[in-house]
This record gives structure tokens, sequence and C-alpha cells, in this order.
């Protein structure tokens, strides 16, 4: 691998960790907060002016599944499943949202995008710039998606892209029934409300600007506090801006008022020692009101131990009316903000638990402390805070989704390097009857045969014969020479050649002794003729006439009765060869036609590796790819009769085998010669082919 090759392979790979691990982040995130998920997608249909058309449970739903696509693509990138696809995904979702981020940029339609929830605000200039790096890293990632090494095979993927569709749609559901996982806003629990309202000492403060516009005998000016002018001058409007940034405290707009009378009673409702309940209801006519009578039950709790019960909502009278009327509440109503409510608590209605100030515990509404009412809340697990502290619910998250992966990672892993192991062994093996034919291949006979197929009418062919045996008695060859014509030409034909020149063989036999079978020639038959081999079990006998393992089985044993010897065919098709199955193949071919005879036997084989998907095309096996499945099939030939037997066993090549490349192929140590078709049907271009023996 080339320097510039390994240097592209490390910044693909780089680029698709950047991508995975920030998908995977931002999907998590959006995931296990989707009613954050939601509010920010009503920030977005109010920007774009589709408000109340957009139903809020379908952008719910929107929301589940735009988490779930982005953990999952994560996910997929990070294991390199479905490389071109989920790679092209993943340029086309990043294009799109570097255009809505362009969008924020120049419109300003809302302050914060939310691509990462409530777990890192960014900018909206900040987002885009994100975006800009993420969508240059995935078209990375995209022009060379091949280049990303698995982490898993792709027989077990399909158990990655369930179990994590699964996993990250079950924690969307428990984070809508229950409340979000992790709580990354300022109302966590353990934060004391009033100290995360505080200023430190010595803080820069915000700094604002107030402009007036006054006019006087109809010119219109702008004055500061500074420069304020006289009576004379008629004031018309005013504006305040920020001239600078300040410190801006965690909790910078909670406040409760009482309604009635005005009376903001922030200060004493979170500045009480001991337990307060506060009931979150942003808005009391979309509340679930399915538990009221837990939630009465808690206020009469409350009652009972003289703990202050409370009702924060954002709704008019007529909403808390409607409460009221439905569920027969006596508890008090006070007015805070609907946004500030929304980012306390994702529930509505949702229960808060302070004690001191300090927010210690909060529920669901569908998750309501019960069982604990039992006793006075001091001496209940009710008064305490929980002990699901941020590391324990990150080990759950390591036991229920990144240890199965890791442990299904692992075991293929140990699979794929014990596969690679044995196929290593395999291919030193072969590596030694390669190496160790070199010096033996000289024991073998080299052979070019000729298969003339269905070419040719008598005449023809015994005039070629004529031509052919006239060439090798001018010049004798250096190898055995054998033609393989149709039935009618051999008895005409034996009667030209020079047996001791060149050898007659049939192409093929039936796989019967003899009797009723219209059409057939037996091995009997063939050899009365005067002929000495015959070809079986060429591709095309096999798929044009569905000639199988058993059947050549039959034939071979017919052939060796009658004392021809067989030129056997094996071989496999472009599909077979793309999807790496070649050995296994030519394999079965094999051990279910011809390795089940004896060493004795076996002497009259000669074998012949033709790639299917090289006859008759024009196109040829290279001559490594030739070397090493003759290689191969000389291994096995070893492993079933013995390294002596495999040594002397003649393994020819077939398809596309011209002169042009005969001497390249003729050079390598296990090619013992070619089974030629086209090219044998000229005598110039048959000699061409013999002849590269002598080069």
């Amino acid at each position: 691998m080339s320097a510039d090759h390994r240097m592209q392979k490390v910044t693909v790979n780089l680029c698709r960790i950047i991508v995975a691990l920030t998908f995977i982040f931002s999907g998590f995130v959006k995931a296990i907060d989707p009613i954050g998920t939601l509010y920010k997608l009503q920030d977005y249909s109010e920007a774009v002016h589709l408000q109340g058309i957009v139903p809020d449970w379908l952008l719910l739903a929107i929301a589940v599944l735009l988490a779930a696509v982005e953990f999952c693509m994560g996910i997929f990138l990070l294991f390199a499943i479905q490389r071109r696809l989920c790679s092209r995904l993943i340029v086309a979702f990043m294009a799109v949202m570097t255009l809505v981020s362009l969008w924020l940029v120049i419109a300003d339609p809302v302050k914060d995008c939310g691509c990462f929830g409530d777990a890192l605000r960014l900018t909206n200039t900040e987002t885009f710039v994100k975006n800009i790096v993420l969508l240059g890293c995935s078209i990375i990632v995209a022009r060379k998606p091949l280049a990303m090494f698995r982490f898993i095979s792709e027989s077990n993927q399909w158990i990655v892209i369930n179990y994590t569709a699964l996993f990250i749609l079950v924690s969307s559901g428990l984070s809508l029934y229950y409340l979000p996982l992790f709580d990354f806003r300022p109302y966590h629990i353990g934060v004391n409300i009033l100290q995360g309202m505080q200023i430190p000492k010595g803080a820069p403060r915000p700094q604002f600007e107030t402009t007036f516009i006054m006019e006087k005998d109809g010119q219109r000016k702008e004055f500061t506090l500074n420069d304020y002018p006289d009576s004379t001058w008629k004031f018309v409007d005013s504006k305040t801006v920020q001239v600078s940034e300040g410190y801006v405290p965690p909790i910078h707009d909670f406040t409760i008022e009482d309604n009635k009378t005005g009376e903001d009673l922030t200060k004493k409702i979170l500045g009480r020692k001991g337990y307060t309940f506060l009931l979150i209801a942003p808005h009391l006519e979309q509340a679930d009101d399915s538990n009221f009578g837990d939630i009465d039950q808690l206020y009469e709790y409350a009652g009972q131990h003289d703990i202050p019960f409370y009702c924060l909502t954002a709704s008019t009278a007529k909403g808390i009316k409607r409460w009221i009327d439905i569920t027969g509440a006596e508890y008090p109503f006070y007015m805070t903000d609907a946004t500030t409510l929304k980012t306390i608590v994702r529930s509505n209605p949702g229960l808060l638990l302070l004690k001191d100030g300090t927010i210690i515990n909060k529920w669901s509404h569908n998750d309501l402390p019960g069982a604990e009412l039992s006793r006075p809340i001091t001496q209940s697990t009710l008064g305490k805070m929980p002990k699901n502290s941020v590391p324990g619910k990150i080990l759950k998250i390591v036991l229920w989704f990144i240890l199965p992966l890791f442990l299904l990672t692992l075991a293929d892993r140990l699979w794929a390097w014990s596969k690679w192991v044995r196929l290593k062994e395999k291919k030193n093996k072969t590596k030694l009857y390669q190496l160790f034919n070199q010096k033996e291949n000289k024991m073998r006979k080299k052979i070019v045969a000729g298969n003339w197929k269905m070419n040719l009418n008598l005449q023809e062919g015994v005039a070629l014969a004529k031509e052919i045996n006239e060439a090798l008695a001018a010049e004798k060859p250096n190898c055995d020479v054998v033609i393989c014509t149709p039935f009618i030409h051999l008895a005409s034909v034996a009667q030209v050649l020079d047996a001791n020149k060149v050898g007659l063989g049939a192409e093929n036999c039936a796989d019967k002794e003899k009797g009723a079978y219209t059409g057939e020639v037996s091995a009997e038959m063939v050899k009365s003729t005067g002929a000495q081999y015959v070809i079986l079990g060429h591709s095309e006998r096999r798929q044009y006439y569905g000639e199988t393992v058993e059947i050549l089985k039959e034939k071979v044993q017919q052939a060796l009765k009658h004392g021809l010897k067989i030129i056997f065919c094996c071989g496999e098709t472009l599909e077979e060869r793309e999807s790496n199955r070649q050995n296994a193949v030519v394999k079965a071919e094999l051990d279910g036609s011809v390795f089940n005879l004896t060493a004795e036997e076996w002497k009259n084989i000669i074998l012949a590796y033709e790639p299917i998907w090289a006859i008759g095309t024009g196109k040829t096996a290279t001559s490594d790819q030739a070397e090493e499945m003759l290689c191969y099939i000389r291994s096995i030939v070893a492993e079933k009769y013995g390294k002596e037997v495999a040594e002397e066993t003649s393994i020819l090549y077939g398809g596309s085998c011209k002169a042009s490349n005969a001497p390249e192929l003729f050079s390598k140590p296990n090619i013992d010669g070619g089974l030629i078709g086209g090219a044998s049907l000229k005598t110039a271009d048959f000699k061409g082919i013999i002849d590269a023996w002598k080069k």
C-alpha cells in the first residue's frame, strides 16, 4: 500500500469518526429529551408562520424520529454498516442542515438551533461553522466509502441495526413517560434556585442604552439620557438595546406572582426553610388530568404534614377554573412564565419537591410518589435526594447498549481473525506447494488440448486434423498435443493423425454403458473410434444440459472402465468469483465427481481449470489469478491423495488462452498447459500456443 493510499484511508476514517460521534451525541441528547425537541420544533414552526397548522402530536413524532435517525446514522457510520448508502444519506442530511443553519445566521429567527439540545448550546454562527465542517467530512467519507474499515462483518450487521433502533426508540419512550434520563437544564436535581439566580460580586453586568425619539417643530431627533432635551420636545418613542454583554446567571427568568394581588412571591416561596411541593403546569388547558387523584392525594399529604403545596402555571383564569372543575383542586395557583415552566420539568403537569429552596426531586405525572406517603416526609425516601447519579446513569447505558455491542464486535472480530488465520495457513500451505513445484513440475506432462466444440463439418474437420498433423511432423512439439472433436469426426480424424504426435479425444460421453438412450454416445463407442481422451465436466455441459456432479461421477466411471484418459473441467462463474467463493465452488465440483477415485484411477485424470467468465468472452484471468487457483487445486489434490500424486497431476488452464498470452500463463509453475477453444480451430493459432512451451 502506497503512502498516499494509507493517508487517504486515515483521512477517511478520521472524518468518519468525527461525523459518527457528532451524530451519536446529537441524536442521543435529543432522543432522551423529546419534549425539549418538540419545543424547539414549535419555535421553528412559529418562525416560518406554521404555528397551529402542524399539530403538536405530529411535531412530537417528528422529534422522536429525527433523533432516532440521527443516532442510528451515527452508529451505522461508526460500524461501517451499509457504507455507500449510509455515507450518502449523511451527506444529504448535512446539506439540508447546513442550509437551515445558514438561514438561521441570516434571518436569526431563533437564538439557539437546538442541534445538541440543552447539553451544549451553540450560537447560530457556531452551528453554521460546525455544519460546514461536518459536511466537508461527510463528503470525504462518501467519496471513498469502502476505505472505512469495518468493526463488524456484514453477516452480523442486522443485529447492530435492529438493536440500535430498538435502544434509541425505547430511550425516547421512557423519557416521554417518565423524565429525561439526563437533565442538562439549570433546574436539575441538586440546584438551589435562589443561588442560581444570583450574580457573583465583581461579575460584569450587561449594559443597556435607551434612546428616546423626540419631535419639535416637525423635526424628529434621537436623544440619550445624557443629552435629554427640554420640555419643548415632544416624546414619540423609545428603544432599549444591549450595548455590552455581562454575566447572565443560569437561572434568570424565574418569578412567582400572585395573579390576584400582583404580589411577587418568588423569594417568599423559594426562601422558605423546609419542604415545598410545586406542581408545574405550563398550560392547564393541555395538561394531562388522568392522574389528578394522585395529585390530590399528594396535596392532602402535604396538608397533613404542614408542607406548602402550590401550582405554578401560565394559564389564564379560565384555564385554571377548568382544571379546578375537572379535578376538584383546592391548592393555590400562582403565575410563572410558560417557557420557564417548560424548562423546569418536561411534563405537563410535573411535580417538584424543594427543601430549603433546593430541588431534591422531580416526577412526571405518570410516576408520582404514592407508597412513600404512609410516613412523614423526613422519615421516608420521599424527602431524600435520589441516588441515581450521573455515573450510575452512564453505567446503565454502558450495560444496556455499549457493552452488548462491544461484546458482539469482539466476538465478530475474533471469528474474523480466526478465519484470517485459517486462510493464511491455507495460503502458506499453497505457497509451499508452489515453491516445491517450481523444482518438481518437470515431472508432470505438459499438454495443449484443443476443444473444437460444435464447429466444422466432417470434411473441414479432417482437413484441419491433417494440417495440425503435418505442422507437428515438421517441428516436434515440446508438449503433448490432443485434439477433442465432435463425435462424427472421431473415426475419420483418427485415420489421418499420427498417434505418436497428436492424441485424439471426444468432447463428451454418456453416463450409461448401453441401452435405449437415443442420441447418446457411450465411452465404449468413443474408445472404438481410436480416441484416447474425453472431456468431462465442461461448464457448457453443466450450464446448457444440466449435468450435475452425480451425472459426471457416472461418466467418469464409464470413461475409466473403457480405458479413456479424462480431461476433467472445473471453474466458477463471475458472480461466484466476485463473492470470493471460487475455492469452495471448485472444491465442491471435484469432491462430487472425481475425489472418490482411487490413487490408481487418478493417474488417468487431467484437470482443467476454466473460469467460466473467461470462456469465449475474450476476457482472460490474469496469470497470477490462474496460478493462484491452480495452486489451490493442487493443494486440495494433495490433501486427498498426497503430495506425490499432486505433483504428478497435470492441471491445465482454459479460458481465452491465445498465442499472445500463452507464454506468460505457461511460465507459471502450476500451469501445465491449456484447454484451448476458439484458437484450436486454426492451425497457425493452435501451433502458436503449442510453441509457447519452447519459450
